[in-house]
This record gives structure tokens, sequence and C-alpha cells, in this order.
């Protein structure tokens, strides 16, 4: 059933994975100052040729036991998809699943924490789910957003309502602070539409490690066409290399995980 996972991994380039008909492109990265384990975690599930989930969760940040919070979200997710009836419908085995996560990050009592986006593929569409700032894109090849998950996030909502820009939500202190996640007594999940996607659309899911160092803008502009995996590469670069502080806008250092699906993989220009 499962056809890749990434857990505390140290890795040092992308995978490129066969899923559902077409290929997801994935990477997780510890971040570039830390030699402490990537609290990230991510898992490609494929239940039949038209139908999987993808999935990425990042323990919160400074919390304690952020790792285990992460992976055991996932393992909730590959548990509760693992119990579904063949061809059936994911979204309440989905809720289910990361409520279920919630209760035991909770059980724990340490304050652990963790953010979650999944997408759940069916025969051509998708639905995202996420709880904190862990986020997806659905854009064409032409560089048009179809749906984009806005981070429950202080500044991700100021810029969702035009009271700053991206660039300056990239520059803001306050980036880092998530107002929902999953370990929390008052955790909100949040449900997306069922997403019609063409044949050369690209889904991105990632953590915040993506969406805290590049605009949409450039995250669109870096994987909405060309060859897959290099295009993948470019992007992972392009945020990797804010991180360092090689460009104008300061970046922040943090874990990143993204995983990319396309479901025509061939070069489109």
């Amino acid at each position: 059933m499962i056809s890749r996972t990434w857990l505390k991994e140290v890795a040092s380039e992308a995978d490129q994975v066969g899923f559902c008909g077409g290929t997801v492109v994935g990477c997780s990265f510890r971040s570039p100052e830390k030699e402490s384990h990537n609290e990230d975690a991510a898992v490609l599930i494929e239940l039949s040729p038209t139908h999987g989930v993808l999935a990425v969760a990042d323990g919160v940040g400074g919390q304690n036991a952020g790792d285990r919070a992460a992976e055991a979200t996932i393992e909730s997710i590959i548990g509760h998809c693992g119990r579904a009836e063949p061809g059936s419908q994911l979204r309440m085995h989905l809720l289910d699943a990361i409520e279920s996560a919630n209760r035991k990050i909770l059980g724990w009592g340490l304050g652990a924490g963790a953010t979650v986006v999944v997408a759940e593929y069916r025969e051509g569409s998708v639905r995202i789910i996420h709880v904190g700032d862990a986020g997806a894109i659905v854009c064409s090849n032409r560089g048009n957003i179809k749906f984009t998950a806005v981070a429950h996030a202080p500044i991700a909502m100021a810029v969702e309502i035009g009271m700053l820009n991206e660039e300056e939500g990239l520059a803001h202190e306050d980036r880092n602070l998530i107002s929902n996640c999953v370990g929390a007594e008052d955790m909100k999940i949040e449900i997306g539409p069922r997403l019609k996607m063409a044949k050369r659309d690209t889904l991105v899911l990632a953590s915040d490690g993506l969406f805290d160092n590049l605009t949409s803008e450039e995250i669109i502009r870096s994987i909405r066409a060309g060859q897959f995996k290099a295009q993948v590469g470019n992007l992972i670069d392009k945020s990797r290399s804010r991180m360092l502080g090689r460009n104008e806008l300061i970046g922040k250092a943090d874990d990143l995980t993204v995983l990319c699906f396309r479901k025509n993989p061939t070069t489109i220009v």
C-alpha cells in the first residue's frame, strides 16, 4: 500500500516515484543550521492505480518532541488509510486520522505539536485537508493558481486579506507563529473543495520551510513547466539558497519537505 515514506531524512537530493499514473518528486532535508533530527515527515500511499494520498507533517519548531509529533501524525494517516475499504472515499478516514493523532500527542503531556497537509487524489481530482502552516498549491502549466491552502498563521492571514504583500510577510519577524496545530486542545481541521486536475497541472505539498522562504509566484515559476525532476530540484535549491542568505530577501532556515505531483510527468513547455 505505501509507496514511500520520509522520516528523519538527511537526504541530499529528491526522489522520483511513480504514483497513481503520474509522478511524484519528493524530498525532505534537515535545516542547514542544525545537526539534530529533521522534524518533518511525509508519505505517499497508493491505494489503487487512480487513488492515493500524499501527506507532509512538520514538527512544531521549538516544541518538545516535534519529530515524534510529525511521525505520529503520518503513522496515524497510514493506519487509517489501511483500514479503509477498497475504492471508498477517504475524507472521514483522513479526518479521523488527524483527530486520533491529536489525541495521542495531547496524551503525551509534553506540549508537542505538528502541522500537516494531506491531499487525497482520486481519478483525476484532488482534495486538500490541512492543519497549521504546512501548505499546498495547485497550478497550471501557464502559471495560474487553481488552489492554495492559506496557512493557519497570523502573518499568512494578514497577507490573505491584503494587509501585507507576500514579500512583507516573508520578511516579518512573526512569520514563524502559527494559530493551529495537531496537538492543540482547540485544533481545527480545514477541508478544501474537490478540484479537478488537468493533465498538465502540478500539485505542490510542503512544510513551511518552502512557504516561509519563497513567494507563491516564485514557487509557481519554478515548478509550472519543464522537466519535472529538474524543476523540483530548482525549487528546492532556491529555497535552501534563501535559507543560507544568498538572496536579497531574508531567509528562514528550517527543515524542508516537498512533494510535487504531476499527472503527466513529461517535459511541459
